[in-house]
């Protein structure tokens, strides 16, 4: 921080500043950043002010202070100011006019003609959460954003006010005004009045984009520009026949069912060649595979949690949107007549299997991290 000393009174020897009582100002320039400078006269005019921020000539410099409601008041040449009993903020710059504008009805005195929206926001102390709008005649309001410029060279008092920013998503139709700029996809159906548990396929609609299919606990960021529309599609769309009810041909340890039931999956226990699999359908894959869900598949040991769980299968096999080979996918499995291909992933021997902490529950964040490793994640 830069910090000057100016002796104001020539009475006073220069090489005695040091010396003698300062008072220390604040003196900003039209980005409103603001240095301290040290100054010894505590009654200081306008034009001593200019010469002290650095001007060698007062002519055509506007001297403003920053009066504690945040008013700004405009010093005179020969004006003095008692510092005694007044605020030492100063905003001088160079300027042959000064131009009135309001903030939420406060009034300032701004000395250029150009401002933007992040100095309107320093000026008016508006906070972060809100949004500064200029107010037209005939015309919709309009946002001023923090990097937007504002020409106030027109006639009038230009009217600038503050608004809780507030953003919109339609879901299925249903209109939402949120007050933050990301909202999770369950949220967003519970929001609209839909049961996010009723079994959806969930599209983001994206203008100029192919609509992208997301989860219940996707998070949407409503900042993205061409946010259109959320859209619900029932996952079992059929002539009226009665579902189909989930295989269960054995039972799993009840900290894995009530896991699986709060994933949300459709998961079935089966039989096949005297081999016993659990089978989730639809299982999220990260970004980076050219599917975004698969059927994985778990061989269930007879002796489990005894015996541990063996890697895992899945269907149809994955591939890298990448190109790359995926490596140790060499295992092979037969389930409902189709093919799986299983991934060798298998606990390090730091971490062995133990029959007492681990499960499907813990077997499945093995999964997770395979495939996430996969894509860089």
């Amino acid at each position: 921080m830069q910090t000057n000393t100016f002796a104001g009174d020539s009475r006073i020897p220069a090489e005695d500043v040091g010396t003698v009582i300062c008072r220390t100002i604040d003196i900003a320039d039209q980005t409103l950043n603001y240095r301290q400078v040290n100054i010894d006269d505590f009654t200081p005019t306008g034009a001593q002010l200019a010469i002290i921020a650095g001007f060698k000539s007062v002519d055509g410099v506007s001297v403003l202070q920053v009066l504690t409601n945040g008013d700004l008041e405009d010093v005179r040449p020969n004006e003095t100011v008692d510092l005694r009993r007044e605020d030492g903020r100063f905003v001088i710059v160079e300027s042959d006019r000064s131009y009135r504008l309001t903030i939420d009805g406060q009034r300032f005195d701004w000395p250029c003609h150009i401002v933007s929206g992040g100095l309107l926001r320093k000026l008016g102390q508006v906070p972060t959460e809100k949004a500064i709008y200029f107010e037209r005649q005939d015309q919709l309001d309009c946002q001023v954003d923090d990097q937007d410029l504002v020409d106030l060279d027109a006639v009038g008092v230009e009217s600038f006010v503050s608004r809780k920013l507030v953003w919109k998503l339609n879901v299925q139709g249903v209109v939402l005004e949120l007050f933050a700029p990301t909202i999770v996809v369950r949220e967003a159906l519970v929001e609209a009045g839909f049961n996010p548990d009723q079994g959806w396929h969930i599209f983001l609609k994206i203008v100029g984009q192919q609509k992208q299919q997301v989860e219940l606990s996707t998070v949407i960021d409503l900042r993205t520009p061409g946010i259109e529309k959320l859209r619900l599609t029932p996952k079992d769309v059929n002539n009226g026949e009665a579902p189909v009810v989930p295989c269960r041909t054995f039972s799993l340890l009840d900290v894995d069912e009530a896991h699986l039931n709060r994933l949300g999956l459709k998961w079935e226990t089966l039989v096949e060649a005297e081999r016993r699999w659990l089978l989730l359908h639809d299982y999220p894959l990260p970004v980076g595979y050219t599917v975004s869900h698969s059927k994985v598949a778990l061989e269930i040991p007879p002796t489990y949690p005894g015996a541990q769980i063996y890697g895992f299968y899945v269907h149809p096999p994955l591939a890298l949107s990448s190109g790359r080979v995926i490596a140790s996918t060499q295992l092979r499995g037969t389930l409902l007549g189709v093919e799986f291909h299983g991934w060798s992933r298998n606990r390090g021997p730091a971490a062995p299997w133990d029959a007492n902490t681990d499960n499907v529950m813990t077997q499945l964040t093995l999964v997770d991290a395979a495939l996430a490793k996969e894509v860089g994640e």
